[in-house]
């Protein structure tokens, strides 16, 4: 076995094992010490093809769309009278299987007991040469395709970065979107996080360099190489909220699905990759009213409608005091802002079963009351 590269302790406490949203970030920054030695033998080149067909969805759905970003994914049929729900994932290291990942570990699981239905995810494609400069806008341009297929207004589910897009595709076109929900998502980055210090500590030119070295790709495979630290056990447990010692077939199952979705690395456009550490994480364009989507500059208080906010008590990578410091920059008035908070780390905002069983039933009714209730599923939770 290849010799960890660092240990949490050497990263200033942060457990690092368990953001794999970080690495993408932390491997530019182990990049830069190690050239010599790694990056300078590399072929620029994307990730193979996987040694085995990727890692299945939990629950039935069919393929509606096929973008150059995304394939969208429809998985139930909406009811006469029912919002359609579009659930942005994470373009990150991973798949956007962490919406789905296991049965009693799905999202889209647990808003369909909570009687949701009309569910759509973005599954978002590993990026080709042919891809290297889709950007920001790009993305935004293919998720507005998707709402258009879907039948606008959608009530919008953003996971992490998935949920700046959102917010920012919510500003950009306000008529729509319904209703958003807001799962670990980093918008001000003024206030700490793991993420937003070590974008800030290194220079733009680092993040050019990788992009270079790649050949204009961001190489998923390369970085999880690179930091070659796999999950424990243990930590699979923390994420999943559960005990996998007991021996059984389903304990061995989710180990198992939890490493081959762990080692399913997605490539990113080097033009997307810039775009988000420099305007996003480094500059704060969205937060400070700078940012341009699509030729119009966004300002989040033009956004009205009713927002929920969900945060980890123990997130490193977007801490509760950042996820919820989003609802200052809005225009939703005080009645339709809701919020809560789970005593986890960040996956386990997606994937773990006690936050699918508990905030995410609750997201369910919020999603179905009338306006005027909303505040009464805050006091029923």
């Amino acid at each position: 076995m290849a010799e960890k590269t660092k240990t949490p302790e050497q990263h200033g406490g942060a457990d690092w094992t368990q953001q794999p949203w970080l690495w993408p970030l932390e491997a530019t920054r182990l990049a830069l010490n190690t050239y010599a030695q790694w990056l300078a033998d590399q072929e620029p080149k994307p990730s193979p093809a996987p040694d085995q067909p990727p890692l299945a969805w939990t629950t039935p759905n069919v393929v509606t769309l096929q973008l150059p970003s995304m394939r969208l994914r429809a998985f139930s049929q909406r009811k006469a009278g029912q919002q359609p729900v579009l659930v942005c994932a994470p373009y990150a290291l991973h798949r956007a299987v962490v919406a789905d990942f296991a049965p009693g570990h799905s999202l889209v699981e647990a808003l369909q007991k909570s009687g949701v239905n009309g569910i759509h995810v973005t599954d978002w494609c590993s990026a080709t040469p042919q891809m290297r400069s889709l950007s920001i806008d790009n993305y935004l341009a293919d998720l507005n395709v998707a709402v258009d297929e879907i039948g606008a207004p959608v009530d919008l589910i953003g996971l992490c970065q998935g949920g700046w897009l959102s917010l920012v595709y919510a500003a950009r076109f306000p008529g729509k979107v319904r209703r958003i929900v807001l799962a670990g998502v980093p918008v001000d980055v003024s206030m700490p996080s793991g993420l937003s210090k070590m974008v800030a500590a290194l220079p733009r030119e680092a993040f050019e360099q990788m992009v270079r070295q790649g050949d204009g790709i961001v190489s998923g495979e390369h970085m999880l190489k690179l930091w070659n630290i796999p999950f424990s056990q243990h930590e699979v447990e923390a994420v999943l909220q559960r005990n996998l010692r007991d021996g059984s077939d389903e304990a061995r199952t989710l180990l198992d699905r939890f490493k081959r979705w762990d080692r399913e690395a997605l490539d990113l456009p080097g033009a997307y990759y810039i775009e988000v550490t420099d305007r996003i994480f480094r500059q704060n364009q969205i937060a400070e009213r700078r940012f341009v989507a699509l030729g119009r500059r966004i300002d989040l208080a033009e956004v009205r409608v009713p927002i929920f906010l969900l945060a980890g008590d123990n997130d490193i990578v977007v801490p509760r005091d950042q996820a919820f410091a989003t609802a200052h920059l809005l225009g939703t008035q005080p009645a339709w802002l809701d919020r809560a908070s789970e005593p986890c780390g960040h996956l386990s905002l997606f994937m773990g079963r006690k936050v699918l069983s508990h905030s995410w039933r609750r997201i369910g009714r919020w999603l179905q009351a009338d306006i005027g209730d909303v505040a009464g599923t805050r006091a029923s939770a």
